[in-house]
């Protein structure tokens, strides 16, 4: 991966990341004890899950950013 890839797209690997240990943090302390619940009873399928969460919603963010950064007379609306 290069620089400007990493750059233009910061907001969608630092959501994936802060979700995937959330996700992590979630299922280690308050989960599903009983085992019943599918997604939270295994951090296998927690870890994941709260991955994609945070990937959009780091996707909105870098979104928002990008639209605040674009210049007045770009031509795109």
């Amino acid at each position: 991966m290069n620089k400007a890839f990493l750059k233009k797209y910061l907001p969608e690997i630092i959501g994936t990341l802060l979700g995937a240990v959330g996700g992590y943090i979630y299922w280690k302390f308050v989960g599903c004890v009983s085992g019943t619940c599918t997604i939270k009873s295994n951090w296998y399928l927690m870890v994941p899950w709260a991955a994609v969460l945070g990937f959009l919603a780091g996707s909105v963010a870098g979104d928002i950013i990008r639209k605040r950064k674009k210049p007045a007379g770009s031509g795109e609306n």
